[in-house]
């Protein structure tokens, strides 16, 4: 694909500013899907509002987030990462918050950084909110993303539908809630945000509902704060993979996680755990910035 964001190289990099116009890659991981906005010299003032509209599925690009990609060195938030990490994946959700870490963007930015020419295939660093993140991916096929060590912070409770349900308190880098439940995920109504305790979750807390479905497989689902419900949410699948393990009492081992758009593979391995599954770049273009 041709790159729309290396930098120096190219003048014509920068026909938004020239045109009015941004350049955009379209692309998903397990159809959790982003706008990618190449922005390597870090021009682009990426507000609240425009995100949003980005991410608008009627009046914009439609989309579950925004992965800025800009050269570390330029970012404050990657200030004490730039040994580790040459790209910083700014991301944002939906409704223009900005968010820590997201698992299948952080797969869908390193496809792009190998895919535009930035990073070469093998392994390297990607600086996030949530810290370095070590990506491995080849010239083609699934990425697996060194997701860093679980932290459980405890348990609390979810309220959906009227139902609560206990789950275990997992940080990823971001807040999850995840839930292990006897009720079919397949028909909970998860068009409004579960109910949570605001003292655990001051800043909002992703929220994963989870059934057992086999050996070392689960079939969840998933409610992201400042998107809503998504096709599937990384730094949520490995989770979930904790609370499955934790009710298990294994503490190690490999999970398969289904979600609404696809399967991903998790493994903790009591040090650190491991995120692999699909990211796929599906269109690219220019959006007008005066929309």
């Amino acid at each position: 694909m041709p790159d729309p964001g290396s930098g120096d190289a190219r003048p014509d990099l920068w026909v938004r500013l020239e045109f009015g116009a941004m350049r955009f890659v379209k692309g998903h991981g397990t159809e959790n899907d982003f706008v990618i906005l190449p922005d390597a010299d870090a021009r682009l003032d990426l507000g609240p509002q425009l995100v949003a509209t980005l991410c608008d599925r009627r009046a914009g690009i439609g989309a579950d987030g925004v992965l800025r990609v800009v050269r570390a060195k330029l970012c404050p938030e990657a200030a004490d990462q730039l040994g580790e990490a040459e790209w910083f994946m700014d991301y944002r959700n939906a409704d223009g918050s900005i968010a820590e870490m997201c698992g299948n963007g952080v797969r869908v930015f390193a496809r792009y950084l190998v895919d535009s020419g930035l990073a070469a295939p093998g392994e390297f660093g990607v600086a996030t909110r949530g810290g370095v993140k070590r990506v491995r991916l080849g010239a083609t096929g699934d990425v697996t993303v060194d997701m860093g060590s679980p932290r459980v912070l405890g348990v609390s409770r979810a309220t959906v539908n009227g139902r609560e349900y206990a789950g275990l308190n997992v940080n990823m880098g971001n807040p999850h809630l995840a839930c292990v439940i006897d009720d079919p995920v397949a028909e909970l109504d998860l068009t409004r945000e579960p109910g949570f305790d605001r003292a655990t979750y001051p800043a909002g807390v992703n929220v994963e509902l989870f059934n057992r479905v086999g050996d070392h497989t689960v079939s969840m689902r998933v409610h992201e704060r400042g998107s809503g419900e998504t096709r599937s949410c990384g730094t949520g699948a490995v989770a979930t993979a904790v609370a499955a393990a934790h009710a298990a009492g294994e503490p190690t081992g490999t999970w398969s996680v289904r979600v609404l758009g696809g399967t991903v593979t998790v493994t903790l391995d009591g040090r650190t755990s491991y995120l692999t599954g699909p990211a796929v770049l599906v269109a690219s273009g220019s959006y007008p910035a005066s929309v």
